[in-house]
């Protein structure tokens, strides 16, 4: 009985299909946005190597910073026991390849749409994003099998997404993703940017030490980047995760440097000023104005790079959409129908250039 309902709803999203593409058939073609008019609208020119290329030297900069910072740690330790400095050194190092080399690794190695392009690559952009979409919504319908509990996704939308896959109806995938990432993926998303800044704040404002401060959100901030690519399914572009990761770096030198920069100080004197008949209360009191701050200006840092990054991902989804739609070629009736309109020219400037002139 169920597998008799999954045919009879693949028949009716087979019927919507073949009627939208015939709505589609008989629209205006000038209606249709050409690739000439999406390269003036959304494409900027753009080094792709150089992206490429800078993308790694940040990413390498960020592992830079992490592992100075584990290395300050191990002395800090040093000082104390030679012997237990390097068993902990050798536990950072462990730390530092499943937290950082192995979540950056295949974060790097996620695809992403091809949204920048011109005449001369539009055509395989469009091939690589159909693909993409499809290789999304199995990755989803996957995680949501297999994972029970996980709440990500909805079960309706993604029941309606596994038949549309079965069934091949690629027009209805991209139509059930696109309310998926407008529900179900937007809430999580935030859930994510919310869990992530908070961690970051709250570490932050016990910690009290500066390269622990700098770990801690190098680490946080990368998790939940890694999280909101996993829940979308697809990474930014490398020009747009280029700017993510110097946010992250910026973030972590910012959270290095907040020892230094004590910006609660002006709120915690006037406070101790308040009780200076309590000097020990005064001084715990501008600890703790000093912590909350910190805390929540790496908080705030965390929820920016999430937001930006789910900015970009969207952004990224709406240009693969509209490219999806764009005409890149005429037909290839019409460019039969130009051959013969140019052969029927030459015949006829040959015909008269043959013509014998009459007295």
């Amino acid at each position: 009985m169920a597998k008799k309902k999954i045919e009879d709803k693949a028949v009716e999203y087979e019927i919507i299909d073949a009627k939208d593409n015939l709505n589609q058939a008989t629209d205006s073609k000038n209606d249709k946005m050409t690739i000439y008019d999406y390269e003036d609208k959304y494409v900027r020119k753009q080094n792709a190597k150089l992206a490429s290329y800078t993308l790694k030297v940040i990413v390498s900069l960020v592992g830079v910073l992490l592992l100075t910072c584990f290395f300050f740690i191990a002395m800090r330790v040093y000082d104390i026991n030679k012997y237990f400095a390097i068993a902990v050194g050798l536990v950072e190092f462990l730390i530092f390849i499943f937290i950082y080399i192995v979540p950056v690794t295949k974060l790097l190695h996620t695809e992403f749409f091809m949204t920048n392009v011109n005449s001369k690559t539009a055509k395989q952009a469009q091939i690589h994003n159909k693909q993409l979409r499809n290789k999304i919504a199995d990755k989803m319908i996957d995680f949501t099998a297999k994972v029970e509990g996980a709440g990500w996704y909805g079960d309706e939308l993604i029941g309606k997404l596994a038949i549309a896959r079965k069934t091949d109806n690629n027009k209805m995938v991209k139509e059930l993703l696109t309310t998926i990432y407008a529900t179900d993926v937007k809430k999580n998303a935030k859930d994510i940017i919310v869990r992530c800044s908070v961690k970051s704040g709250f570490y932050s404002a016990l910690s009290q030490s500066n390269k622990i401060d700098a770990t801690l959100i190098a680490v946080i901030n990368l998790q939940m980047i890694k999280d909101l690519v996993f829940l979308y399914g697809f990474r930014p572009s490398d020009t747009r995760l280029l700017r993510i990761f110097s946010r992250v770096l910026q973030n972590s030198l910012i959270a290095y440097g907040f020892g230094n920069i004590n910006l609660g100080n002006s709120v915690a004197k006037t406070v101790s000023g308040m009780v200076k008949g309590l000097p020990i209360l005064g001084s715990a009191i501008s600890v703790l104005v000093d912590s909350s701050v910190q805390g929540l200006a790496n908080g705030t840092l965390t929820a920016i790079i999430g937001y930006q990054t789910i900015k970009y991902l969207s952004y990224e989804y709406k240009l693969q959409d509209i490219l999806d739609g764009v005409v890149i070629t005429e037909s290839e009736q019409e460019f039969k129908e130009t051959c013969a309109e140019v052969e029927r020219e030459l015949k006829a400037a040959n015909n008269v250039k043959t013509k014998p002139a009459t007295a």
